[in-house]
């Protein structure tokens, strides 16, 4: 029994351990991700990507599907019935005693007039196999068109999920940069505060400046605690949502592997409002539909003319009056025939017409969505290129303010460190920096993500 005992205490601490340096290895697994890595894994596990390809696939089912319709429909069909009251001829008298009838009816007594003769045997079986080929039908034809038109119209739409997932893991993954920049960028300056508060608080003690000076340093200090508590947060939850939109496991940790640097060129910004743009995906896909709704319209059309089948069906029946010698080899018989089906339709009420009606209006509508489309990608196009313009410019003079407020916070506390200035020239000087500083990567993030709009609008995501 100790034995057993140490056994299992052995063997829970090795479990113990076991799972330790698991949640340890998981811990620290970090996933590193630069943007064409997140664009490829997007591609591959968002579940609208997913289900895009997998759209693709039921397409391809579909047009096996409709082929099918064409090839020899042949079917089987085996039959075992017991009469437990077989049907019944009823005759004359007369009649029936010269076809050699019985008179008794089998469930009650039959009048002197009529002879009740059974119709069949308490036992009958049948195997039958027929088989029906289409000669011609015009809609088999327009059908598969039609199938492979859907194939088609489903990979556009394929293209198009994969250009809103692009899209939409650009922004993410610009949103974690621009957050991580900042982090570190108010880590920089919590930094610089805390040396300034230190500076202050020692010539404080010596009596050079008052405790007001160092509360205002105190109360900048906290602001930007305050601040980078409020940016790290940010920061983790672009994460999760930059982990969601790629169809990640938010329970990994990624860490991106590029910096603004290598993402933002201002030459690379400005050679995007010279390009003229190329095939956008929304017009192929709304051709496709045109497409689709004029093979509609050609499929009540042919409806009106007539289709041609032909068929054959071979039987093999058999009856008993016991059921021990229903399988018989001399109690089958071989039944068939053969022939052509020709259907062709007269009137019906008019239904065909107003479908073709229908039709022809759809495609009015489709024409005119899809003129309507083409403007709003012009549209669309135009005001992309201006906000890109606008926000390059912006950006260029933020960027200068921001050169100029770092360039003053630093003279200002030199000043200060050499007593020709104050404790509350260098306080502000610091607010403005910061200041400057926000404003430069608002700009900046503006310009990362009309940058993207142009890019979709232009087709060349």
């Amino acid at each position: 029994m100790k034995a057993m005992s140490k056994m299992i205490q052995v063997g829970l601490v090795l479990s113990l351990i076991t799972f330790f340096f698991n949640g340890q290895v998981q811990a620290q697994e970090v996933v590193q991700l630069t943007l064409e890595e997140s664009i490829k894994y997007a591609l591959e596990n968002n579940v609208e990507a997913k289900n895009a390809q997998l759209e693709v696939l039921i397409s391809k089912g579909v047009i096996g599907e409709n082929r099918a319709t064409g090839l020899p429909q042949i079917n089987s069909t085996l039959e075992l019935t017991k009469n437990i009251q077989p049907p019944l001829i009823i005759l004359p008298a007369e009649a029936g005693g010269a076809i050699g009838g019985g008179g008794d009816d089998p469930g009650m007594g039959s009048p002197d007039d009529i002879t009740v003769i059974p119709f069949a045997v308490n036992y009958q079986s049948s195997l039958t196999v027929s088989v029906e080929q289409m000669i011609f039908n015009g809609s088999y034809f327009i059908g598969l068109k039609a199938a492979k038109t859907l194939k088609a119209l489903t990979e556009f739409d394929k293209e198009k999920t994969e250009a809103d997932i692009i899209e939409a893991t650009k922004k993410a993954y610009f949103t974690v940069l621009i957050n991580k920049e900042r982090k570190e960028l108010v880590s920089a300056n919590l930094i610089r505060i805390k040396e300034l508060l230190k500076e202050t608080e020692a010539l404080y003690s010596e009596g050079f400046v008052e405790k007001l000076d160092v509360s205002r340093v105190k109360v900048q200090l906290n602001n930007l605690q305050s601040e980078f508590d409020k940016v790290e947060a940010a920061e983790e939850i672009s994460k999760q949502v930059l982990k969601v939109q790629i169809g990640m496991p938010v329970n990994l940790e990624i860490d991106l592997g590029q910096s603004i640097a290598d993402i933002h060129s201002l030459s690379e910004l400005e050679s995007l409002l010279s390009n003229p743009g190329y095939r956008r995906v929304e017009v192929d896909q709304i051709n496709k539909n045109l497409d689709l709704a004029k093979l509609d319209l050609k499929n009540n059309q042919i409806q009106y003319m007539p289709d041609i089948a032909a068929f054959g069906t071979f039987q093999r029946v058999t009856g008993a009056q016991r059921f021990n010698t229903l399988g018989d080899p001399d109690r089958w018989f071989s039944s068939s025939f053969a022939g052509l089906r020709l259907n062709i339709p007269i009137f019906d009420g008019l239904r065909k017409s107003y479908k073709v009606q229908q039709n022809r209006v759809q495609i009015r509508q489709l024409e005119n969505q899809k003129h309507y489309l083409e403007e709003n990608i012009e549209l669309e196009r135009y005001q992309s290129n201006i906000t890109l313009r606008n926000a390059i410019r912006t950006l260029n003079v933020q960027e200068e303010n921001r050169e100029l407020a770092l360039e003053v916070f630093e003279m200002t506390k030199i000043k200060y460190q050499e007593g020709v200035g104050s404790n509350l020239e260098v306080v502000e000087a610091d607010s403005a920096l910061k200041e400057a500083e926000t404003n430069y990567f608002s700009a900046l993030y503006d310009a990362l993500i009309a940058k993207v709009d142009l890019e979709k609008a232009l087709g060349i995501l």
